[in-house]
């Protein structure tokens, strides 16, 4: 029986080259020249850093400038409140989404059951299954997670006859 899966994947290649993208332009930068800045990525999480909260800002738009240029949805991107040290230092730290979240993984299966198709959609952490007789239905079923808005950015895969 043919399936496909419903998943919301952040390709960290993409990740890492729009990083190493913005930290070459903050370093030729005529307005961050002897500014002390961090851009800290780690596996799931980027973290911001710099003298000041106005400077942060600067560095927070060239990050999602850089991410959409690369293909990375701003969806898929989880922005944490900007924190001020005593010493004046502002940080942030933005974190990658990984798998469906559960109330969204049930707004698209119910969503999908009640369309009337002869489709069946399973969770299965983090991503969502869903199986056909025929690849049409699956086409419709694909057409219709489309046409859902929802707050996270879902891509379709690893398609089985």
């Amino acid at each position: 029986m043919p399936s496909f899966d419903i998943t919301c994947d952040v390709d960290h290649n993409e990740v890492k080259n729009a990083l190493n993208q913005v930290r070459k332009e903050l370093q030729t930068r005529f307005d961050f020249r002897g500014v002390v800045w961090d851009v800290i990525e780690e596996k799931s999480t980027i973290t911001l850093a710099t003298e000041s909260e106005h400077k942060l800002v600067a560095i927070l738009d060239i990050v999602r400038d850089r991410m959409a240029r690369r293909g990375v949805s701003p969806k898929n991107i989880e922005e944490g409140r900007c924190e001020i040290s005593s010493t004046g230092r502002a940080r942030q730290v933005l974190t990658m989404r990984e798998g469906i979240p559960a109330e969204h993984a049930k707004t698209i299966t119910t969503a999908i059951r009640g369309s009337g198709m002869k489709v069946q959609a399973a969770i299965e952490a983090g991503k969502i299954r869903v199986s056909g007789k025929k690849r049409d239905d699956l086409q419709a079923a694909i057409a219709l997670v489309r046409g859902i808005d929802l707050p996270v950015s879902v891509g379709f895969g690893n398609f089985r006859e």
